[in-house]
């Protein structure tokens, strides 16, 4: 059985994920945030196999490079985004130094492309790949059975932000209605920020899409 841990964390309240298998106690982390300190705190004798990230934005990628460095795990990003993890610019941390300075970190072990199916935890977690671009270029969103972590593609009643260098309106529209929407009404949604939703709720009242 997998179980999922939310943890939001930083001042922009982003939403971390912690999936662990309750037989053997591994983990997966997904966008491990900025201030990741209650994160840090629930790994700390949780051996952990992978980063997965949705996108490389700062207040997604704050504790990368202490888990990475801690639990020796590989990190996962789509190569649209795979120099930002060395460079603040792109990643804008060094745009919102009030937030908390420049974040660097190494580039990414691995490339997640679409449709791309990760076996991890042993093969007990499957989780299918979505290119998502529109919020970012690389945006992705990874499906696990009926749980969609979709990072700031889509939230509860609403969109992520397109006005970000990279950021497209269309893309992120094409990526909701052409991918997203096609998954079925009883898919969980876990958003970067924000509570969770369903896919088929947001079909239905989602006033941005």
């Amino acid at each position: 059985m997998i179980k999922i841990e939310t943890f939001t964390l930083g001042p922009l309240q982003t939403n971390a994920y912690l999936l662990t298998d309750s037989d053997t106690g591994k983990g997966v982390v997904i966008d491990p945030g900025m201030k990741p300190e209650p994160l840090l705190k629930r790994i700390e004798r949780v051996p952990i196999e992978a980063i997965l990230l949705t996108h490389a934005h700062l207040d997604h990628i704050g504790g990368v490079d202490t888990i990475r460095k801690s639990k020796g795990c590989p990190v996962y990003l789509h190569d649209a985004e795979a120099d930002w993890l060395t460079d603040p610019k792109k990643n804008r941390s060094a745009m919102w130094p009030d937030l908390g300075g420049p974040i660097v970190t190494d580039p990414p072990e691995f490339a997640l492309d679409e449709g791309m199916t990760l076996k991890l935890l042993d093969g007990k977690l499957q989780l299918r790949v979505f290119h998502t671009p529109g919020h970012s270029p690389g945006s992705v969103s990874f499906l696990y059975e009926k749980h969609l972590f979709g990072g700031d593609v889509l939230f509860k009643l609403s969109v992520g932000r397109t006005d970000l260098p990279g950021g497209s309106e269309r893309e992120l529209l094409d990526s909701i209605h052409g991918k997203l929407f096609e998954l079925d009404d009883d898919v969980t949604v876990y958003p970067g920020h924000g509570g969770r939703t369903t896919i088929g709720f947001e079909r239905e009242h989602n006033p941005y899409v």
